[in-house]
């Protein structure tokens, strides 16, 4: 796991640089040129849903082809090293921990120096709710909800697909998750053409959800964290978030923490309540947000010491065949 050990790296020194030509960028170019050639308003439900499963065939046939050139050129240089970089250079791309740390403390920060409407603003950044009216304790659990989640779709699922089956498949489960985030939606427009992107995403990030719940509990006990109410929340809990998967994280981070996560949120002005998660034994607040930081960066490093003791055990080898 050498390369997804300077991946990591990369990403703590550099981040997820804002560019035109970033990969995860392209990609989403890519899913609206097929969008535009397959989307049809007046087509049938049917259709629509055919069309779908066209476009998320397409665009991972596509991605998972250009970065499989990409370690095929990579090998003909001749030299290991070389192929190393040039495959951890795009793996860090698939990933963002720094990003989303940034994003975390930036949103604490302005709540500490009680900047409430900045705070807000920066919380549009990040999720899909309403935020104009949001309380201190509503922006911070929105933040904590967010870092929890996204320490699976950002973070533990590219690596996993890496350890899985290298490159060209985290660059796969990127472009999975990325046509869920662009057309997943239970809107008129996206309700049937964009169902096959929905439910590919949550299949794709089922098993490392519930490698990053079991971790998260690891980590609360690393972190003098509640381990024990962390295990009992994600037990009863889990199962109660709308996704197969969100309940995972959050639920242990909320019982990690002895807070509650979920509760009403408004979206274009229409409230929607979410079951609650964990128990309100401490009033959320900032300082919340960082501990969330801190676990998500304990699970990441602990997914790669496993993963790199796994590549050991195997020899060097992960287990689709490649060599790390």
């Amino acid at each position: 796991m050498m390369t997804a050990i300077f991946a990591f790296v990369v990403d703590c020194l550099i981040g997820d640089p804002r560019s035109s030509l970033h990969p995860v960028v392209l990609i989403g170019k890519l899913i609206s040129f097929f969008e535009g050639l397959l989307y049809h308003e007046q087509d049938s439900d049917r259709k629509k849903l055919f069309y779908g499963f066209v476009l998320m065939v397409c665009v991972l046939s596509v991605s998972y082809g250009v970065a499989e050139g990409i370690v095929w050129l990579a090998a003909l240089s001749g030299n290991v090293y070389v192929s190393i970089v040039v495959q951890a250079v795009f793996l860090s791309f698939m990933i963002s921990p720094r990003n989303l740390a940034e994003a975390g403390r930036e949103i604490r920060d302005y709540l500490l120096d009680g900047n409430l409407e900045m705070a807000r603003f920066k919380v549009g950044w990040i999720v899909g709710r309403d935020t104009d009216k949001l309380t201190e304790g509503e922006a911070t659990r929105a933040t904590v909800e967010t870092i929890s989640e996204n320490t699976v779709d950002g973070v533990i699922s590219p690596l996993f697909y890496f350890f899985v089956g290298g490159l060209p498949l985290a660059v796969a489960y990127r472009a999975a998750n990325t046509m869920d985030s662009m057309v997943g939606y239970k809107n008129d427009k996206y309700l049937f053409f964009g169902r096959a992107a929905a439910r590919a995403d949550d299949v794709w990030n089922y098993i490392p959800a519930r490698l990053t719940g079991f971790m998260f509990v690891a980590a609360a006990f690393l972190l003098g964290l509640d381990w024990r109410g962390a295990w009992r929340i994600l037990r009863r809990d889990a199962s109660k978030h709308p996704s197969p998967n969100g309940g995972w994280t959050e639920s242990t981070v909320a019982g990690a923490l002895g807070i509650r996560l979920g509760g009403l949120n408004y979206y274009f002005g229409k409230p929607s309540f979410r079951t609650y998660m964990g128990e309100p034994l401490h009033e959320l607040e900032a300082k919340h947000i960082s501990q969330a930081i801190r676990m998500m960066y304990t699970v990441t490093v602990m997914f790669l010491v496993l993963a790199s003791a796994t590549v050991w055990l195997l020899g060097g080898y992960l287990p689709g065949g490649l060599v790390v």
